[in-house]
């Protein structure tokens, strides 16, 4: 049986080439299933525990070999088929400043299990532990994981590899008091007792895998949708996310079954780094989104979205991170249609193609970093996380439904999904299936595939999406450069996208003047809606509107969310007035931040 799952797994990701961010050798031993035995220690910052991988042997091979960083290895044992376990041999190559180390295993003919008895260190970049006065209840502790693209080795013993997927079983131990959670289902366990289990049966990659402890209160929106948060924290969540179990049923409708039999999401305290992460049964969310009023719940139909394109399909490398997000964000928007209307995803759309435009714009429209498929040998992979696999991926599914028709690209992605369910794809397999599908009736000269998968910059054909409901804010646009003053324009039913549309399209040379007079007319420095605060921000800092500084500072200092500490710090450090400032800001708060987003800003702050 194992033997089977083995050879499906590897069908799955027939003809694609090997992970260059990986150490392991799946193509002889592949790894089948994760048991996991650890114990959160928030005294040292450390897990310490076991990994048990069960294998299947492929090829003739003297060392099972797994991807590692800066893992304290203590002991490895193997376990033959018949149940005889030794000791074994084991290597750790020096670290590779991306990659970590390669931990080779001896292993026997016969072995058909490896243990791995080992401890993180403090900084593992995986891990981000948080002091009880960095949470929300002042209390406690809490720890969460963020594993994505390959730092799971730095806390599990693994293939950190996309195309390598495992399935797994988890026993957690915890300081009475805590609650663990898992991107798995909870099998047993209490805080008062402090021991938690899990299991996982689909098979996922190790990016996938997750962790959250600390106190955790739950409250359910649906039979199989439950949000998870601190207590302080937990009812805003609940009535901020109270439309998911809508969006579930959406996606099924248009994409196919949930194949994860629950969907829950788990609120992290503010200095997670990303918006979401679509870890399986457990999207972690930013609490960057809970505005009050739903208006930013497009981020939960995205990582619901994952559980399709991403969780259930994945890109069998790292240089084809649009085969996840440039899918996720297309479903996302046909999600948001179906529960909030044309209109809501059209601007969305909007929002989408203009990011896109900006940042072809700063990178050159031959830049390499504009290319959908990329050889990201040598690179880090964190660094291919743009709007480019996000928003120029989307837009080509955009043109194939433009090209073929909503009906007929709806039907390739159920065959799809369903097609290559818990398995792995490549650019040249998603090519492959377009031109046997979608575009064999397609005229040679009205479609490039090629420059959209392979060239720089935005293609030619490329749909540039309208809102009409966008129109009006334009107009409101013209009449403030007009001299109209801002408590006279005609802004009453706007939703949080007119108002970024607003602000986008607002003049980049407004004086403070003018920009003291929009702040007291619409509050936006002390507005409560994250996404609007960060574009006015944006506006203001370039323009030297001091007024904002305060505001900002308080933002940064309070959340650790990259997609706003990077524009937000780059901006001040451009700004000769606040350069000072923002260094000041950023050393007195670069402990609060997680590994990932400290990693990114200190390549903002490279060079003075």
């Amino acid at each position: 049986m194992q033997s089977l799952l083995a050879l499906l797994l590897l069908l799955t990701t027939w003809g694609v080439d090997p992970d260059c961010h990986s150490h392991g050798n799946p193509d002889q031993l592949r790894p089948l299933h994760l048991s996991l035995d650890i114990a959160v220690d928030f005294e040292r910052s450390e897990l310490q525990g076991s990994a048990t991988w069960t294998l299947d042997r492929l090829a003739p091979a003297r060392e099972l070999v797994l991807d590692a960083r800066e893992l304290v290895i203590e002991r490895v044992s193997v376990r033959t088929g018949e149940g005889k376990e030794s000791r074994a041999g084991f290597r750790m190559s020096a670290p590779d400043p991306v990659l970590g180390s390669s931990l080779a295993i001896e292993v026997p003919d016969d072995v058909t299990q490896v243990t791995i008895q080992y401890r993180t260190v403090p900084g593992a970049t995986a891990l981000q532990w948080l002091t009880p006065e960095q949470t929300a209840t002042k209390k406690s502790p809490f720890l969460f994981t963020q594993s994505q693209a390959i730092h799971a080795r730095s806390w599990i013993p693994c293939m950190d590899s996309p195309g390598v997927r495992t399935s797994y079983e988890a026993k957690v131990t915890t300081p009475r008091g805590l609650t663990a959670v898992m991107s798995a289902e909870t099998v047993a366990g209490s805080a008062e007792e402090g021991v938690f289990r899990f299991r996982m049966p689909q098979a996922i990659p190790s990016y996938l895998i997750a962790l959250a402890v600390g106190v955790i209160e739950a409250r359910d929106i649906s039979p199989r949708v439950r949000v998870y948060a601190e207590p302080s924290v937990v009812d805003r969540a609940a009535f901020e996310f109270a439309d998911t179990e809508k969006m579930v049923q959406a996606a099924e409708r248009l994409f196919g079954p949930y194949r994860w039999d629950r969907y829950d999401m788990i609120v992290l305290p503010p200095s997670f780094p990303f918006g979401g992460m679509e870890n399986p049964r457990l999207s972690f969310l930013t609490p960057t989104v809970l505005a009050g009023d739903r208006s930013l719940v497009d981020l939960v139909a995205h990582e619901l979205a994952h559980s399709w394109s991403g969780n259930l399909v994945t890109n069998a490398s790292w240089g084809d991170l649009w085969i996840n997000e440039g899918f996720t964000v297309y479903l996302e928007r046909r999600i948001v249609e179906e529960v909030y209307g044309e209109e809501a995803a059209l601007m969305n759309l909007v929002l989408g193609w203009q990011a896109l435009r900006n940042t072809v714009d700063e990178l050159g429209d031959s830049s390499e970093k504009t290319v959908l498929s990329q050889d990201l040998r040598g690179l880090d992979p964190d660094e291919v996380f743009s709007d480019i696999p996000y928003e120029k991926g989307a837009l080509l599914l955009h043109r194939l439904e433009e090209l073929v028709g909503r009906e007929a690209l709806d039907a390739f992605l159920r065959g799809y999904f369903d097609a290559h369910a818990f398995g792995n794809v490549s650019a040249r397999t998603v090519e492959i299936e377009l031109r046997r599908t979608l575009l064999q009736d397609v005229p040679p000269g009205e479609f490039d595939l090629d420059e959209w998968l392979y060239g720089p910059g935005i293609p030619g054909d490329a749909p540039i999406p309208r809102a009409d409901a966008f129109l009006a804010v334009e107009k409101e646009v013209s009449r403030l450069v007009a001299g109209t003053s801002p408590r006279d324009l005609a802004t009453t039913g706007w939703r949080t996208q007119h108002w970024l549309h607003f602000l986008r399209t607002l003049p980049r040379d407004l004086d403070t003047k003018k920009l003291r007079a929009l702040d007291e007319a619409f509050s936006f420095t002390s507005t409560g809606n994250s996404e609007i605060l960060f574009s006015w921000a944006q506006l203001s800092i370039g323009a030297g509107y001091e007024p904002v500084l305060p505001a900002v500072e308080t933002f940064l200092r309070s959340m650790g969310r990259s997609k706003f500490l990077v524009p937000l710090y780059t901006a001040l450090r451009k700004n000769p007035a606040t350069r000072e400032r923002a260094r000041k800001i950023y050393s007195e708060t670069a402990s609060l931040y997680h590994p990932i987003s400290r990693a990114a800003l200190d390549r903002v702050f490279a060079g003075g």
